[in-house]
């Protein structure tokens, strides 16, 4: 009986280092792919940087050389800081704004719903001023062009109140500290939805938007295939490209920010 109780005293340490080594090796392996998964991630988005930045110098091109370039008299050149603006606020800046959460991951929740709200400040204030050069195009132009007539301008108007919709929700629910607990845990699914689908239509807005320009500018010639016609087409393309892409990143569970403990609100959401 004493060699057996012996026999299983010196076992029970055997079972506990094996336990110890395998939580061990576990761990490791479960840093070494969240490494993995960083790094993939990491990749991605330096090329949706390069594809946002070119975009962005493809439509100031498109607008220099083609159409003229760019004033704040005469309206072709007023008119042209509207695609220009509202594609640096809406595509470029929205889309880093609604993966900020995954870009700076190790910063506190607290200080990235901050920056978070910031640059959606931004975007609404150029926002508006590139809203306001289209507007003010079609008023002074010669006869004045009818206000809110096309597709563009329709989903536009949509886009622009489900953004404000977003950001004062955004504000009220998740930096107003007397908002309960569990209905921020409420609220976040349908902001991150929500926050998806307005980025989406916002790419969609543009594309109508360049196209709807190219036709006015060129004219009987689109039909012709010009080189502005088969620029411009090409940047749409890429714009499509790009939103894609960030919303792939957005879906994608594996690039998701992991929670903290000082976060405050959990969330299985896409977009933080």
């Amino acid at each position: 009986t004493v060699e057996l109780e012996n026999d299983s005293i010196q076992e029970t340490p055997t079972l506990n280092n094996n336990n110890c080594v395998s939580n061990k090796q576990n761990g490791h392996n479960i840093k070494l792919k969240n490494e993995d998964q960083i790094s993939g991630y990491l990749s991605i988005y330096k090329i949706l940087q390069l594809i946002g930045i070119f975009l962005i110098l493809s439509v100031f091109l498109w607008l220099q050389i083609y159409r003229t370039g760019f004033g704040f008299s005469g309206t072709i050149k007023i008119c042209n800081w509207h695609p220009l603006l509202m594609t640096i606020t809406f595509v470029y800046l929205f889309a880093n704004s609604i993966l900020h959460f995954r870009n700076f991951r190790s910063n506190t929740k607290r200080k990235l719903k901050m920056q978070h709200a910031a640059i959606h400040s931004c975007i609404i204030i150029f926002g508006v001023l590139g809203i306001w050069t289209g507007l003010n195009s079609n008023l002074i132009a010669n006869p004045p062009i009818p206000q809110f007539y096309s597709l563009h301008s329709w989903l536009g108007i949509i886009t622009v109140i489900m953004f404000l919709s977003q950001f004062i929700s955004g504000l009220i629910s998740f930096l107003y500290p007397e908002i309960a607990m569990k209905y921020k845990e409420a609220v976040m699914p349908y902001h991150i939805i929500f926050g998806i689908l307005t980025f989406a239509l916002s790419i969609v807005t543009s594309v109508l938007g360049f196209s709807e320009k190219i036709i006015f500018a060129v004219n009987q010639q689109h039909g012709h295939l010009p080189t502005e016609g088969l620029f411009l087409n090409c940047v749409g393309i890429v714009l499509i490209f790009y939103g894609a892409l960030v919303v792939y990143i957005l879906i994608k569970p594996e690039y998701k920010r992991s929670s903290k403990p000082d976060d405050g609100v959990t969330h299985n959401g896409a977009a933080h």
